[in-house]
């Protein structure tokens, strides 16, 4: 059962550093569309290919991308179960966040009704 965590867990480490970069987020929205080369990818960012490649490297590993060698074509494919796992983690913290977000509107309507007593007054 621990090894599963800890497995699960460098899972989703990998998933979680992969987003964190602005660029590679850009680049799965792309994938989102249509499978690419990495010389689409690269296009819009004015980077190099071998720049390009280092982000689909670290997609490739964190199991969001596949790279499918033709030739000397590099095609990258979004592979969306790992993007699930991390939707999944971050779900179980969801009740928590709307009892809070809750809470705050139920406050702030409290709030504003006292304010508007006060204004009849």
């Amino acid at each position: 059962m621990l090894n599963h965590m800890v497995e699960h867990s460098a899972h989703l480490d990998a998933v979680f550093h992969a987003l964190a970069d602005p660029t590679r987020r850009a680049m799965l929205g792309q994938l989102a569309e249509r499978e690419l080369t990495i010389g689409e990818l690269a296009t819009p960012f004015h980077m190099s290919f071998a720049g390009a490649s280092k982000h689909v490297r670290v997609l490739e590993n964190a199991g969001l991308v596949t790279r499918t060698i033709r030739g000397r074509t590099h095609l990258c494919r979004l592979e969306a179960a790992r993007l699930a796992e991390a939707d999944a983690w971050l779900r179980r913290y969801e009740r928590f966040w709307n009892a809070k977000l809750d809470s705050l509107e139920a406050l702030l309507r409290a709030e504003d009704e006292a304010k508007a007593k006060k204004v009849k007054e």
